[in-house]
C-alpha cells in the first residue's frame, strides 16, 4: 500500500466506516462460527471489530511488517497472526468454520491469484462453513486513491462465477454503487 493508503487504513474515520457500513453490509445473517480466518487483515482495523465477537481468529497477512506489528499489537489476545500468502495457506483442509475478508482483495495484483486466493479460503473451510468477502467497486477516484499501489477491484458482476469455480456453493452475491458481498459455502 501506497502511505496515504496505509494512513487511512489504520484511521479513525476508517475504523467508523468499517464498523457502520462495511461489516454490517457484508456480514448481515453471517454465523461464522467458533474458529473463524480473517484474510488480508493490514493494520487490523477489521480484526479489532471482529475479535471481541468470535472465541478464536486467526489472521493471515501477506505484509511482513503489518504482520509482525499486528502479532505485537494482540499477542496474548484470542487471535493468532500469520505472516502467509493467501494464495497457498499453511492451514490443514477443513480447519476453519468461518472466513472473512474485508476490502482487500483489490490489492491482490491478477484475477488469477484472486481465484487461487478463493480456491484456498475453500480449502481451508470446513464443509458447511461460510466465507465472506466485501470490497468496493471500481472507480476513477479509488484507482487515483491507489497511485503506486496495487488496485485490482473485482468485479461484482462476476464474482458469483468466480467463487463457482473456486470450489464454493450456495453462493449469495449483493452490491450497491459503493461496495459488494458475497456468502459463499465450499
Amino acid at each position: 500500500m501506497n502511505a496515504e493508503h496505509l494512513e487511512f487504513c489504520a484511521s479513525e474515520e476508517w475504523r467508523d466506516a468499517l464498523r457502520d457500513l462495511v461489516l454490517p453490509y457484508a456480514l448481515a445473517d453471517a454465523k461464522l462460527g467458533d474458529d473463524v480466518l480473517e484474510v488480508g487483515a493490514g493494520p487490523g482495523l477489521s480484526t479489532d471489530l471482529l475479535r471481541d465477537r468470535l472465541p478464536r481468529l486467526t489472521v493471515v497477512e501477506l505484509d511482513e511488517d503489518l504482520a509482525a506489528a499486528l502479532g505485537a499489537r494482540l499477542a496474548g489476545t484470542t487471535v493468532e497472526v500469520v505472516r502467509a500468502d493467501a494464495t497457498a495457506m499453511p492451514f490443514e483442509d477443513g480447519r476453519f468454520s468461518g472466513a472473512v475478508s474485508f476490502t482487500m482483495l483489490h490489492h491482490v495484483p491478477t484475477a488469477e491469484l484472486q481465484d487461487r486466493l478463493f480456491a484456498d479460503v475453500a480449502r481451508v473451510l470446513r464443509r458447511g462453513g461460510l466465507f465472506v468477502a466485501s470490497d468496493s467497486v471500481a472507480s476513477e477516484e479509488l484507482a487515483a486513491f491507489h497511485h503506486g499501489d496495487v488496485y485490482n477491484p473485482v468485479d461484482p458482476t462476476t464474482a458469483e462465477a468466480r467463487l463457482t469455480a473456486a470450489g464454493f456453493s450456495d453462493v449469495e452475491v449483493r452490491f450497491n454503487q459503493y461496495g459488494w458481498a458475497a456468502h459463499a459455502r465450499p
